[in-house]
C-alpha cells in the first residue's frame, strides 16, 4: 500500500524551470496545495506568461537563474525540471543541453545535499531509446545511440540518472526518479515541433498537416493534470530510512526510489492523432508526409504496473477529451 506524508506546515519546494510547460502547473498545483514555492528559470524555452497569473501570490517567488551555475538556497524539496525538452529546442544548443542535464544535476543534488532535502529529477522516456522492449518498463536499459543529434538529451537525460543513484548511494541522498512519456496540454509552446503542438496549430490555421514517415509510428500521450498528480504522488511517497545500508544496487526491483514512468499506456498512430486533431478542430487541412528525422524512435509506450502498484496513480484524462482543452487554449491564444 502507498503511503503519503500529512503536513503540519508547508513545504518550501524549488521547481527548476518552473516557468516551462510541465513547471508552470507544477507551480500552479503545488501554490493550490498550500505550499511555498520558488520558480527558478532562465526564459531560454520557459516564459514569464506562464506564470504571470502566479506573480501576486505571497506564496510564489520567481528566480532568474541557469541551473548550471551553483544557488545556496533553503528547501524541503526540489523538483529538478531544467531543460529544453523538445527536439527543436534541445537541438538548438546540443551542448548547453547537455551542460543543463549533467551540471544542473550535479548542482541540484549538492544542494539536496547540503540542506537535506529530497529531490525529484524529471527524467524521459528517451532514455529508452528506439525501444527493442514493448511495452517499456523500468527494468529496460535502452537502445540509445550515443553520437545522434538527440543525443545531447537522451544520453543528457541517462547520465543525470546515473548522478542521482550516485548520490544516493554515497551520500544518502533522497532522491525520486520519473521517467515522463510524451505530455500535452495548454501552455505548450505554439513553436515547439512536438506532435500536437504542431498538429494543432497547421489545423486551427487549416494548413497541411505534416507527418514525418509513413504515421504508423505510435506515441502514448498524457494529458498535464495527470502528469502533475503523478508527479506529486512520487515526490510524496513516503519510502522510509535512505541508509546506506539498504540496497540499492538494483533500484528499480527494491520498489521506491527506483525510477517509475509516468505516461498514458493508451498507444496511438501519430496518423489517428492528426485525423483527431482535424475532426475535433472542425480543421480543413490536409495531411502531408515527409521523411522521418534521425534516431525517431517507431514506438513509445510505458508499461505503468509500478505506477498503479506504488502510486495508485493511473491517468484519467482521455486523449479526445485532452486535445478538446487543448485546442480551446490555442485557438483562444493565437
Amino acid at each position: 500500500m502507498y503511503k503519503f506524508r500529512s503536513y503540519k506546515t508547508p513545504q518550501r519546494i524549488l521547481v527548476t524551470g518552473g516557468a516551462g510547460f510541465i513547471g508552470s502547473h507544477l507551480c500552479e498545483r503545488l501554490i493550490s496545495d498550500g505550499h511555498e514555492v520558488l520558480c527558478l528559470d532562465n526564459f531560454f524555452t520557459g516564459t514569464k506568461q506562464n506564470i504571470l497569473h502566479l506573480l501576486p501570490n505571497p506564496r510564489f517567488e520567481l528566480i532568474t537563474h541557469d541551473v548550471t551555475q551553483p544557488i545556496l538556497l533553503e528547501v524541503d524539496w526540489i523538483f529538478n525540471l531544467a531543460c529544453p525538452a523538445s527536439p527543436i529546442h534541445y537541438q538548438y544548443n546540443p551542448v548547453k543541453t547537455t551542460k543543463v542535464n549533467v551540471l544542473g544535476a550535479l548542482n541540484m543534488l549538492g544542494l539536496a545535499k547540503r540542506v537535506r532535502a529530497r529531490i525529484l529529477q524529471a527524467s524521459t522516456s528517451e532514455v529508452y531509446g528506439d525501444p527493442e522492449v514493448h511495452p517499456q518498463k523500468e527494468e529496460y536499459w535502452g537502445s540509445v545511440n550515443p553520437i545522434g543529434k538527440r543525443s545531447c538529451y537522451d544520453e543528457g537525460k541517462r547520465v543525470a540518472e546515473t548522478l542521482f543513484f550516485d548520490y544516493l548511494r554515497q551520500n544518502s541522498v533522497d532522491i525520486k526518479v520519473i521517467r515522463i512519456f510524451n505530455t500535452y496540454g495548454p501552455r505548450m509552446r505554439p513553436d515547439d515541433g512536438r506532435v500536437i503542438s504542431n498538429f494543432i496549430i497547421q489545423a486551427l490555421h487549416n494548413k497541411p498537416i505534416t507527418i514525418y514517415g509513413d504515421g504508423l509510428q505510435t506515441r502514448s500521450f498524457c494529458y498535464i493534470d495527470d502528469l502533475i498528480e503523478g508527479m506529486i504522488r512520487m515526490m510524496d511517497f513516503e519510502t522510509g530510512s535512505h541508509k546506506k545500508s539498504r540496497d540499492y544496487t538494483k533500484p528499480h526491483l527494491s520498489g521506491m526510489p527506483g525510477p517509475i514512468n509516468i505516461g498514458n499506456p493508451h498507444e496511438v498512430t501519430i496518423k489517428d492523432i492528426a485525423q483527431k486533431v482535424v475532426t475535433l478542430s472542425q480543421s480543413k487541412s490536409a495531411i502531408v508526409y515527409e521523411d522521418l528525422p534521425e534516431d525517431d524512435p517507431k514506438r513509445r509506450c510505458p508499461d505503468i504496473a509500478k505506477a498503479k502498484q506504488l502510486l495508485d496513480w493511473t491517468p484519467k484524462i482521455s486523449l479526445d477529451e485532452g486535445l478538446e482543452m487543448t485546442i480551446e487554449y490555442f485557438r483562444n491564444n493565437r
